[in-house]
């Protein structure tokens, strides 16, 4: 019986769509294939042609390929056809991003004089840490105030948990510092997340904030500064050329 007929009548039996059946249906609904190498070239030909990014294709081919190594470890796909599969390449990447950076300038303009409002100060020292410190959304709004301490004089935020799983210390710079201790004092908050959500108000509300609302920060920042095509990424990126600039060695970097 062929692989593909087997998935299919466990997916019917169980209500759910399989990897491989899903695979199928995207290539064509109404027709059942084996599950073979010629399958797979034609579910990459199927994702070239719906425009998607290279490393998209290669997420969605290296699922497949390792749907066929397990089926072959269970004996429901033969070793011969496990191996075609897993020769199928995946879509090249033409060139390279450079991806972008600000100035010394951008960045001062970009930060502003300091605000009088709960989210005028909020967002300053939002945007301090994201170039100062060159910290990842996610890592950015799990922020505790036990996470800013003091080694050897001077501020770090201490074993930052980020993305991998990677631990590290970052150094803190003593603006950036001086933007979150003023949110912090006038937001009066002593313990937990340190960035919470404000209302039109200017009033304080609930625990903390998402990867989401940095995103808006930023892009209402750019607007102000009249820079285009800003992201927070890009941020993390001026801080590491700013550093590399001022003398910091690519290692700590």
């Amino acid at each position: 019986m062929r692989f593909s007929t087997r998935l299919a009548r466990r997916a019917r039996k169980n209500h759910t769509a399989t990897p491989s059946t899903s695979l199928l249906r995207g290539i064509a609904p109404n027709r059942v294939f084996s599950f073979n190498r010629t399958v797979v070239l034609r579910y990459r030909f199927f994702l070239e042609q719906k425009n998607l990014a290279p490393s998209t294709i290669n997420v969605r081919l290296a699922a497949v390929r390792r749907l066929a190594y397990e089926a072959s470890d269970t004996g429901l796909l033969s070793p011969d056809l496990a191996a075609g599969i897993r020769r199928v390449k995946g879509a090249k990447r033409l060139g390279v991003r450079i991806g972008n950076w600000l100035t010394i300038d951008q960045s001062k303009t970009l930060l502003g004089k300091p605000s009088d409002s709960l989210r005028g100060k909020r967002d300053r020292s939002i945007l301090a840490l994201l170039i100062g410190c060159g910290l990842r959304r996610a890592e950015l709004v799990g922020l505790r105030t036990g996470d800013f301490q003091i080694r050897e004089e001077h501020c770090v935020i201490a074993d930052l948990v980020g993305k991998g799983k990677h631990i590290r210390t970052v150094p803190v710079p003593l603006w950036a510092k001086h933007a979150v201790d003023e949110w912090t004092a006038a937001a009066a908050i002593a313990d937990g997340t340190i960035f919470r959500g404000v209302s039109r108000l200017d009033k304080i509300w609930g625990d903390g904030i998402t990867p989401k609302a940095i995103w808006h920060v930023v892009r209402a920042a750019a607007k102000r500064a009249d820079i285009k095509n800003l992201a927070p990424h890009d941020l993390r990126r001026t801080c590491a050329r700013l550093c590399y600039l001022a003398g910091g060695e690519l290692e700590q970097i």
